[in-house]
Order: C-alpha cells, then structure tokens, then sequence
C-alpha cells in the first residue's frame, strides 16, 4: 500500500461516492469535480460519454483496500 499514491481524504470521498453512484455516474460541476478530475489522472475514473464520471475496476479495487476496510461492523 505504501507505494500507491496517496489519496486526500476528499478524494477518497469522491471515491467513494463514485462507487455508490455506480453505472449512473456524477456529473461535471459538482464541488468535488477537482478531486474527481485527480482520480480520473490516478486511473480510478473515467468520464463517460456524456461527461459523467464514473469508478473504474482499478478505483473499485482501491476503494475495497482503503474504504470498505474502515467500516466498522
């Protein structure tokens, strides 16, 4: 884990948030679109045809290692 890039708490927010929004995806002018923008260079998003963005395979696997992980059952 040391050796991938270090997500911002806000940035694991969008993150998340991304992953809750699924297929359906988050549109552009959003106030996390920065942070939205920094995951799409980090590869753990993409924008979609219409500009949506959405998680990708690699932002879910992040997600599973730094997010769901914190969860407290």
């Amino acid at each position: 884990m040391w050796d991938e890039p270090y997500l911002e708490t806000c940035c694991r927010s969008a993150l998340h948030r991304l992953l809750l929004c699924q297929d359906v995806g988050r549109p552009e002018g959003l106030r996390d679109q920065p942070c939205l923008e920094r995951l799409c260079r980090m590869g753990f998003a993409r924008q979609d045809e219409q500009g949506r963005f959405v998680i990708t395979p690699a932002g879910c696997a992040r997600h599973d290692r730094e997010i769901a992980g914190l969860t407290v059952a």
